[in-house]
């Protein structure tokens, strides 16, 4: 309890960094998900996130089938269900059937280190 709390805050401080510091936004997303933002635009493209999903940066991402992944770090919640933090977003990305059986997101085998550059990337742009 007192880690996601601690996450909580760390994400709320990172966040407002963000916002004051576009320069440095790279580095605060690899604080807040453990994970590299450079490797995570690579694994988006692997993973083929773009067919289903529009996402700022990646210029083959332009879907319409989820919802589009632009601004995360500033919304209140993953997935319409899960409190918008690392941990949760990472959770979604490795297994959304597993926390909402009737989402139309596949399971795509995505591997832990995969979901949290994922997750430091889509952090990381607007």
């Amino acid at each position: 309890m007192r880690n996601n709390w601690m996450a909580g805050v760390i994400l709320i401080v990172i966040a407002g960094v963000l916002d004051a510091c576009s320069s440095g936004t790279a580095r605060e997303a690899v604080v807040i998900a453990g994970g590299d933002s450079r490797r995570g635009s690579a694994a988006i493209i692997r993973y083929g996130c773009g067919s289903c999903h529009t996402i700022s940066g990646i210029r083959s991402a332009t879907g319409l089938v989820g919802p589009p992944l632009i601004g995360i770090r500033n919304r209140t919640y993953v997935a319409g269900i899960l409190e918008n933090r690392p941990d949760n977003l990472e959770s979604w990305i490795r297994n959304p059937k597993s926390l909402n059986p009737k989402t139309a997101m596949p399971v795509l085998g995505v591997s832990a280190q995969d979901a949290a550059d994922i997750a430091a990337y889509l952090y990381s742009v607007n």
